[in-house]
This record gives C-alpha cells, structure tokens and sequence, in this order.
C-alpha cells in the first residue's frame, strides 16, 4: 500500500478517536460548571464561553509555531506532541475543584494539542496534489465522524458515571490513539529541498501576498466564529425545551450526532468531488444551506421539528472545511504546507476564540434565540463571497 493511504487510513482512525473524546463533553460542559459552583444563566453562559474558548486563545498564537517546527523536525512529531498533550490536559480537567481551575486547565490544552491541523499538515504533504481534497475531506469525515459518536456517548456516560469521570474515559481513550500513531504512522523520508525552512512571518506574508489565499482565511474564520458562537449556549437552548434534567446530556448530545452524521456523509462524499466540482460551487452550497437551516433554529418550538433541520445543517456544514483546507493548500510547495497549514488552523482557532466569547455578552444582551439568526446571516455571507472568489 503507498505511504499516503497507508498514513491516511491511520490519521482517520486516530482523528476518529481523538474527536469522539473531545466531543463527548460538550453537550454537558455548561453543567459541568453548574456542578463546581456556578447558578444563574448568565454567569453559566458566560463562564461557558470562556471555557470553551480558553484553548483556542493560546492554540491561536502557538499553533503556527507548531506548524513551522513541523516543516523543519517533522509532522509526525507534532502529531504525537498534539495527541499526548490532549490526553494530560483531559485528565487534568476532571480533577478540576472550581471552575477557575477549569478554565486554567483548558488553557493548557490549548498550548499542549492541536491534533487536527497537525494531521492536516501531515496529510497534505504526504498526499499528491490531485488527491489533496479526497485526503482532507476523509480527515474532516473522521472529525465530524467522531462528533458523532462522542456527544452521544459522552451524554450517556455522564449520566452513568458523572461528569468528572467522563474527562478520565476520554483522557486514557486519547492516550491509546497517541500509542497507535507512535507505532503505526510512516512519515516518508524529507526531500533535500525541505532543507530551507520559513519562519511564521515569512508564511504570513506569503498568504497575504495573495488575494485569493487571504480570503480563504477570512472565510475560515468566519465558518468558525459562526459554529463557536453556538456551542456554549446550546445545551441551555435545548434546556428551553423543557427536557427533563436527567434527560438533558443525552437528548443534546443525540442532537449533536445528528449533525455530525450527516456532515461526515457530506464530507466524505464532496471532499471526493472538490477538485471535479470545483471550490466556488461546493463552498456556496454549502455555507448557504447552513446559512438557512441555522436561522430556521430561531423558529422551532418543539424537539421533533429538530430533528430534520439538524440534517440538513450537517448535510451543509460538513462540506465547509474541507473546501476551505483544500483551497488553502492547493498549489502550495511542500515545503510550506506545515506553516501554511498552521496559520489556515490559527484563523480557524481564532473563530473558535471569539466565537464562545462574544457569545456570552450577546446572549445577556439579546437572549438564547436571536444567536441562531446572528449565526445563520454570517453562513449566508460566506456563501455569498464564495459566489465571487476568484481562483488563485
């Protein structure tokens, strides 16, 4: 078997992995913090924002770093630094006594891992050009397959065993893929061309060299900002419902599966399609079905009316990412991909920060609801740049 489906097939399965653990405790991390000590929405909700984006505050700065040190020592290396590093930090979070050691502890999962855009990097530069959408397309499905399993799970778990002890399940679940990918991962030998490497400034300014890479960034931040702003206050969204308590976990965590199914059907049946299809045309189908199911959120009022919104949402959201990756990483020489690849992962972090953080001022500001509508008209602007993006 070549080197790339061979890498390929163990970064799905460890991406797999990775992602089932991180997820399975989102859909109870709000009451997560309930438990050590915080009560009212408002404090729940924004507390809720700064834990979740508490990693991505730190990964933004360091993970263009990782991203440049990947190009010069190795992607395989950071791969494993990513995946050890996740599973210190998850045990560390459930001994957490407060939520302000919470919040330090996320802090540090935010400057240990990084698995996703290490087995980005790793992916795009052993993969050859006309197979570089299929390969990160696959990586996306694996994400978001992982989504699938993980809220789910996660939710059962934590009504079985407790919140606290769900973070140890998930700490020792990543330490046997970090094991998997020391024994099991080939990286192929580095050309004698990779013996220049460029600084993090240097990469920057090769993307903003260029008009079409720079959007590509603005586009990524914007996918991701728009996601994050939904993800600490979805679980009180659902809570609105009025689900039973003991019930909450496992009916959030079924509805973030639903989404992430059907994005993993999405991802891995487009990202074959990308380069045939084409960016523009994928990337407007996608952003503006996203766009529409997420202000259609705004206006359920019971579960069931959920359920088909929710797949339609993966059906779009799915295809977004990898779109985005494979438009970053096209035509880029090898020996930039990591560097590259690491600040296309920064743009992506920073949604990831701000989204969280803004959504806690917006929800005392405007309540639970309206963010669906914020959400969804900033899918529909993606969609509509994507309209006029000019290949490079």
């Amino acid at each position: 078997m070549e080197i790339w489906k061979r890498n390929l097939i163990i970064l799905w399965i460890s991406q797999f992995l990775a992602m089932a653990g991180m997820s399975a405790v989102v859909p109870f991390l709000p009451l997560f913090i309930r438990e050590l000590g915080v009560t009212s929405i408002n404090e729940t909700a924004t507390w809720s924002g700064f834990v979740f984006a508490g990693p991505f505050v730190v990964s933004f700065f360091i993970t263009p770093l990782w991203g440049v040190l990947g190009d010069k020592y190795g992607r395989k290396l950071m791969t494993l630094r990513a995946i050890y590093g996740l599973a210190i930090s998850q045990v560390l979070i459930g001994f957490s006594q407060n939520v302000e050691q919470l919040f330090i502890f996320r802090i540090l999962q935010g400057l240990l891992s990084g698995f996703y855009p290490a087995a980005l990097a790793l992916t795009a530069a052993t993969t050859p050009k006309e197979k570089t959408g299929y390969a990160l397309g696959m990586i996306q499905s694996a994400s978001l397959a992982g989504n699938i399993i993980g809220p789910l799970i996660g939710g059962i778990l934590s009504d079985f065993l407790g919140f606290r002890n769900v973070f140890f399940v998930v700490g020792t679940l990543v330490l046997v893929t970090g094991i998997c990918i020391t024994f099991l991962i080939n990286e192929p030998p580095r050309e004698s061309q990779e013996s220049k490497n460029y600084s993090f400034f240097d990469n920057l300014k090769f993307i903003f060299s260029s008009k079409y890479l720079w959007i590509v960034g603005v586009l990524i931040f914007m996918s991701a900002f728009g996601e994050a702003l939904l993800r600490p206050i979805f679980v009180l969204y659902i809570e609105s419902f009025h689900i039973e308590m003991k019930f909450l976990p496992t009916v959030t965590g079924a509805l973030y599966s639903i989404v992430g199914i059907f994005s993993t059907l999405s991802s891995a049946l487009f990202g074959k399609r990308i380069d045939k299809i084409g960016i523009k045309k994928t990337l407007s189908f996608g952003a503006l079905t996203t766009g529409g199911m997420y202000l259609i959120h705004f206006f359920i009022e019971t579960i069931p009316f959920l359920v088909p919104i929710r797949i339609f949402l993966g059906l779009g959201y799915g295809i977004i990412i990898p779109v985005l990756f494979t438009a970053l990483s096209k035509d880029i020489p090898d020996i930039r991909k990591g560097g590259i690849m690491g600040i296309g992962s920064s743009f992506q972090i920073l949604g990831n920060m701000l989204g969280p953080i803004t959504s806690g001022t917006l929800v005392i500001m405007f309540g639970l609801r309206p963010m669906f509508l914020f959400a969804g008209v900033i899918f529909l602007i993606i969609g509509l740049i994507s309209q006029r993006l000019k290949t490079n």
